[in-house]
């Protein structure tokens, strides 16, 4: 396997991620830009369930690009522009992110590139 979670008992778990995730020598790594909740036109999803589940979607589409899936990514980095949104960030994420979990980062921010916008991920992955 190209990835090697670690979660030491010594140090508090809390939430689905991973501590820390170790890529093997010779992987294959997918760095992928920060995706938000637009859809193939271009069209920004209405609310934060939308948005994240269409930021997924996108995530999905270019790690199926280059013969990877969501089991491949190895760290997420989140970005949110309102705390309230956490729930449902959560909740979308899971019915695409499983066990074992990928190192992760949340952020709340104050915008991002475009005021309607209320996500943005970026993943790396690997193979």
């Amino acid at each position: 396997m190209a990835i090697k979670f670690h979660n030491p008992k010594s140090v508090a778990l809390a939430g689905k991620y991973s501590l820390g995730a170790e890529v093997a020598p010779n992987a294959r790594l997918l760095y992928v830009s920060g995706q938000v909740g637009v859809d193939s036109k271009g069209k920004l999803g209405a609310g934060i369930e939308k948005q994240v589940e269409l930021t997924w979607k996108n995530i999905g589409q270019v790690l199926k690009s280059a013969g990877m899936g969501y089991k491949d990514i190895v760290k997420i980095t989140g970005f949110l522009t309102d705390a309230r949104y956490m729930t449902a960030y959560r909740e979308v994420r899971g019915r695409f992110i499983g066990e074992p979990y990928p190192a992760s980062t949340l952020v709340i921010v104050s915008g991002l590139a475009d005021p309607g916008m209320m996500v943005e991920i970026e993943v790396v992955a690997a193979k």
